[in-house]
């Protein structure tokens, strides 16, 4: 048994959770749910961000304390695991100051005990959006080009990381796939931005100015900036603090999934701070894009930001699970509409999988249970062409590309219809229509365990219809699995 150590990034508690947060957690789930199949040790880790200035300043303008703020939208992001029928392991609070603070607190005093950090005054353009500050060259005429706001100027005595320190071993790393950045062109982008030369970073805030966050160990004058806190998540979460056997057991982490727009912070200022702490790096690094609405960035301005929750009201969970899956490129940015939405449940799910498991549960179940054996009753056609299936899906996980594995699957769909389509049991009796149900039964197994880790709910609602024993089939005909929607949007 391999472990598999598999983390989303943490999001931030400002507002509820958006499709783009359902995206990221549905993808390493994909991907934890596959390798749990496979045999291997899973822990998947996911969590909240609940400190610094746009927590405070959004728990002001609700008349709460932040705390208070923090743990209600806390809970929308937890109620997650639930809506989304999601396996995660563990579920980490920044604000928790018995498990992350002690370590993000311990984290920072091994920076300071390798000599990589110092205090100097600093003047500089500060994104709250970002909690970031940021750069002339960042900023598209003035304003920052994700937030469309201007940047803030802030003067002050700070704490820096040396990051400068660790940019050529960071490159070197990246270069040679000691960590790996996916896809191709995200590696490119962060190793053409640390070519550039990595400046070392803010690493604090005045505690006059930004009392709600972790306070800097020895110096309560000062809070740790929210990304040196957030960060160490990854690390907390598993016990770094005590370095106790579960730490040691489950770091580095296998895998990382996080947002394109989070890039820089995870594969240059996080491996930064890990080689100072003299800590092994992640192993890999998936990035993935953003989703627009019917092709405008979703904002509260244009009122166009997607629920989860409503969606999944409308159309179930995995329906939702699907279309993020499959419609959204996995290392790209994607598109979502309802138009869209309701073709591919009406022409994939309803009509292509659904259909595929009414007609076989429907011809099968006069027989059932039905006798076989795998060597002999199973077709070589569809053993070959299950097994091309089955290796491509295979890769394609491996390389994260999810959308495509789906597509394999469908192609599996595509060719058992067919091949029902073709054979015509319909007008079959006797050993003539058990051999073809057998055979489209073998099909819908395999279609069925592929499709597990993308579609849990739907994959056991299949094997309640067809369930397979060492040499036995039993069929029984159930309701439909995506009942069509008739009206389009």
């Amino acid at each position: 048994m391999s472990k598999f150590y598999v983390t989303t990034a943490i999001d931030y508690v400002n507002a509820a959770p958006h499709i783009g947060h359902a995206l990221e957690k549905i993808q390493a789930d994909a991907i934890a749910r596959h390798r749990r199949l496979k045999g291997d040790e899973v822990y998947f880790l996911t969590g909240t961000d609940e400190h610094g200035a746009k927590i405070a300043r959004a728990a002001e303008v609700a008349g709460k304390e932040p705390l208070e703020f923090t743990n209600e939208n806390a809970a929308h992001f937890q109620n997650l695991k639930t809506i989304l029928n999601l396996s995660w392991d563990d579920f980490i609070r920044t604000s928790d100051r018995k498990r992350h603070w002690s370590g993000a607190q311990k984290l920072w005093l091994k920076l300071e005990e390798a000599g990589d950090l110092y205090k100097k005054k600093y003047r500089g353009l500060y994104c709250v959006g970002h909690e970031a500050f940021v750069t002339e060259k960042d900023l598209v005429n003035g304003k920052c080009k994700d937030h469309q706001k201007e940047p803030e100027i802030i003067e002050e005595e700070n704490y820096f990381f040396r990051l400068s320190k660790y940019a050529k071993e960071i490159e070197s790393k990246i270069k040679n796939n000691e960590l790996r950045i996916i896809p191709e062109s995200r590696k490119n982008e962060i190793l053409s931005f640390i070519s550039q030369g990595l400046e070392d970073v803010s690493f604090s805030r005045p505690r006059k100015d930004l009392s709600w966050g972790i306070p800097v160990p020895n110096d309560s004058e000062h809070t740790m900036y929210v990304w040196a806190d957030a960060l160490a998540n990854y690390i907390t979460a598993i016990g770094y603090a005590d370095e106790d056997s579960r730490f040691l057991h489950w770091w580095p982490v296998d895998l990382h999934v996080i947002g394109k727009d989070i890039l820089r912070f995870h594969a240059a200022i996080w491996p930064g701070m890990l080689l100072s702490a003299k800590l092994p790096l992640p192993k890999e690094i998936f990035v993935h894009g953003f989703i627009t609405v019917e092709n405008e960035k979703m904002s509260k301005t244009v009122g166009n930001i997607i629920s989860p929750v409503e969606l999944i009201k409308k159309y179930g969970t995995d329906p939702v699970r699907y279309y993020l899956l499959r419609e959204i490129p996995t290392a790209d940015d994607g598109d979502f509409s309802y138009r869209k939405f309701e073709q591919r449940y009406n022409g994939e799910l309803a009509n292509g999988l659904g259909n595929l498991v009414a007609r076989s549960a429907a011809l099968g179940e006069k027989i059932s249970p039905i006798e076989f054996d795998f060597k002999k009753d199973i077709e070589t056609a569809i053993k070959k062409e299950s097994e091309r299936v089955f290796a491509g899906y295979e890769k394609a996980i491996e390389e994260i590309r999810l959308n495509e594995a789906l597509g394999l699957i469908w192609e599996l769909i595509s060719f058992s219809d067919r091949y029902i389509n073709n054979k015509k049991p319909w007008e079959l009796k006797g050993d003539a229509l058990k051999q073809i149900v057998v055979n489209a039964c073998y099909l819908i197994g395999a279609v069925t365990n592929l499709l597990e880790p993308f579609l849990p709910e739907t994959a056991g609602k299949i094997r309640e219809q067809i369930s397979f024993s060492d040499s036995k089939i039993e069929i029984k005909k159930s309701a439909a699995l995506f009942p069509r929607f008739e009206k389009q949007l």
